[in-house]
């Protein structure tokens, strides 16, 4: 097992150089110069000074040269500052932003683990009944929908119209800090945020768990007199897990993508809002940074993907 957990550590940190990399290049080449974020468009520069200021800035070297200085940064904890708040170091900035968007995810995927499993182990058990049929309905519907449409109308209806959750924000603004007024933001971007997921791990218990009714322990269980609660429980629900293990840890980085449209709609000061504002102001380091950090955590939730699915399955042999 350690040595499996060195060996995917190892893949990871080059999996984060080959996205460093690429966002890197893909920054640059993007239309315009780098060196208009640094500047403010209503103080004309000379071209002297513009020159002067590429030179200190280092965008006058070779691509290879500003990637490998950048990097060597980097990797001392320097990410630079932002572009557009004037003596803002990235590294605390991007920081502070990561808690909302993990306390937004794990809401979120909470929700959608527990509606989802439970769902697909009801609907399995309910094989062809009414209820199944409106459970596999209900997971389309929620498959086929983007993020963007759900936040959206998700807004409309629960804030706009029944104006049952606030319309954006973390917090109240200018209210004293409480649990509830924090749950009262959060209840509706979670919500939001799990119906695709919870969907699509209802589909999958469902698919896993029928065909692990079919097998012959499960027969041998029910002939020796287990309670069918306990065979759905014990013999059946484990064993069935073992695809949807993997499947939620995949959907991580998938929410990653579906809360950067959940945070620009409803202003959850996060990442993903963070990384919005990033890209249209042309804040690079802020860019590098955050996509750094979203890719160091995507990989390890899929390295403690691949443990706990050895640890659900002793059978999963890992080397």
């Amino acid at each position: 097992m350690l040595s499996f957990i060195a060996r995917r550590i190892g893949i990871g940190l080059i999996m984060l150089v080959a996205l460093s990399v690429l966002v890197f290049i893909l920054l640059r080449l993007a239309p315009g110069d780098p060196i208009d974020a640094y500047i403010n468009p209503s103080v004309p520069l000379s071209m002297d000074e513009l020159a002067a200021l590429r030179e200190r800035l280092g965008l006058n070297q070779p691509l290879p040269i500003q990637y490998f200085g950048w990097l060597s940064a980097a990797l001392s904890g320097d990410f630079g500052y932002s572009t557009q708040r004037a003596g803002v170091a990235v590294l605390p900035l991007v920081i502070e932003r990561i808690w909302p968007t993990v306390l937004l995810m794990a809401a979120g995927l909470f929700i959608a683990i527990i509606v989802g499993i439970a769902g697909g182990i009801v609907s399995a058990v309910r094989r062809n009944s009414a209820l199944d049929v409106g459970f596999s309905v209900g997971a389309f519907i929620g498959i086929s929908s983007p993020a963007f449409l759900t936040a959206l109308v998700g807004l409309y209806l629960f804030s706009v119209q029944l104006r049952w959750a606030p319309s954006g924000g973390m917090l109240t603004p200018g209210a004293p800090f409480s649990i509830g007024d924090l749950l009262s933001h959060l209840i509706l971007p979670a919500c939001l945020l799990s119906i695709g997921h919870a969907a699509l791990i209802m589909r999958y218990m469902r698919s896993s768990l029928l065909e692990v009714l079919n097998q012959d322990y499960v027969r041998t269980a029910r002939a020796k007199g287990v309670k069918e609660f306990w065979v759905i429980i014990k013999h059946a629900t484990r064993n069935a897990l073992l695809p949807v293990v993997t499947l939620i840890g995949s959907t991580i980085g998938i929410a990653i993508g579906g809360a950067i449209f959940l945070e620009s709609v409803f202003n959850w000061p996060g990442m993903g809002l963070l990384l919005v504002n990033a890209v249209n102001t042309r804040d690079y380091p802020v860019i590098m940074c955050a996509t750094l950090i979203v890719g160091a955590c995507v990989i390890a939730v899929n390295l403690l993907t691949d443990i706990t699915y050895a640890a659900v399955d002793p059978r999963i042999q890992v080397g």
